[in-house]
């Protein structure tokens, strides 16, 4: 290959990430931002992982200041979450690929930055393959898996092909070194399901930030917590004593080790349950129960 050919592509791939760019957005639901891309008028589509609270969810547009928004629902299969923007949005949807990519193309995937700032990262799709177990009894019927690095700030960010059609939602998982996108047609349908039902959820009012869990904890292959890192003034965490500094365990016999495992058990027909709790508050081990609301509009 010539360098004029080295030229026009590396041009043709920062051209792609310009004009694409635009549909990804920042979004502020957990310590660390993560990203979206833009679904609707007043839709952003990104993935649990990118959402750390149940309420005060931001988007920012651009470089345009954060603008507030609601999580709509999410699926907990493939792990695709929608919100709602309070205003609507001038920035169209990218195209979806009509066709799954083929192992071998390039493949770009586009995020923003905690700083805000367009980030890309660029390799070749590895792996088209599955299904993929996601939880007891869960699937993705499909996975993409590509060469290219992502970091924590990619959950949620776009993956595309070389003409600049969506073919993926990026994730923060890794499969033998292979980062690995929901295809774009599943979060797609995932997403329509969502909005359609109007994703009726439940409340406890915590914003929380995964940490190692204590050694005397580590039992069952269990390696993570989650940190209470806010409580929302009124909410029934608040109601029940929970606090800032909080280390939550389990969420009525289960373990969470994830914002996907809370968000997963944070379904509608929960709304009205007293649900017991078990938490490590000062380091000491305490049940709390917390009756579950329904989620704020």
């Amino acid at each position: 290959m010539t360098n004029s050919s080295l030229l026009s592509l590396s041009n043709d791939l920062a051209d792609l990430a310009a004009a694409k760019g635009t549909a990804i957005v920042q979004v502020l639901g957990s310590r660390r931002p993560a990203s979206g891309v833009i679904h609707g008028i007043d839709t952003v589509l990104t993935t649990g992982r990118a959402i750390g609270r149940e309420d005060g969810v931001r988007v920012r547009i651009g470089d345009a200041d954060p603008i507030e928004a609601e999580m709509i629902g999410w699926d907990p299969a493939t792990s695709v979450a929608v919100l709602r923007t309070s205003t609507k949005l001038d920035v169209a949807a990218p195209a979806i690929a009509d066709n799954e990519p083929r192992v071998g193309q390039i493949a770009v995937a586009l995020a923003r930055s905690w700083s805000n700032a367009l980030t890309a990262s660029a390799g070749i799709v590895a792996v088209v393959g599955g299904p993929l177990r996601t939880g007891r009894r869960r699937q993705i019927a499909r996975v993409i898996r590509v060469t290219a690095p992502m970091h924590d700030g990619f959950a949620g960010g776009g993956l595309f092909d070389a003409s600049g059609q969506l073919t993926g939602i990026a994730t923060t998982a890794v499969i033998r070194g292979f980062a690995v996108a929901i295809p774009a047609s599943i979060a797609w349908a995932s997403a329509r399901q969502i909005v359609t039902t109007g994703g009726s959820r439940g409340f406890m009012g915590v914003a929380v930030q995964p940490v190692h869990a204590p050694t005397a904890f580590r039992t069952d292959g269990r390696e993570r917590a989650l940190l209470i890192v806010g409580v929302t003034p009124g909410s029934p965490a608040e109601t029940a004593g929970i606090i800032v500094g909080d280390v939550l365990l389990e969420f009525a016999g289960a373990r969470i080790e994830s914002a996907e495992d809370l968000l997963d058990r944070l379904t509608g027909d929960r709304v009205g349950q007293k649900i017991q709790l078990k938490t490590l508050h000062g380091g000491v081990p305490r049940e709390v129960d917390v009756i579950v609301a329904s989620r704020p509009r």
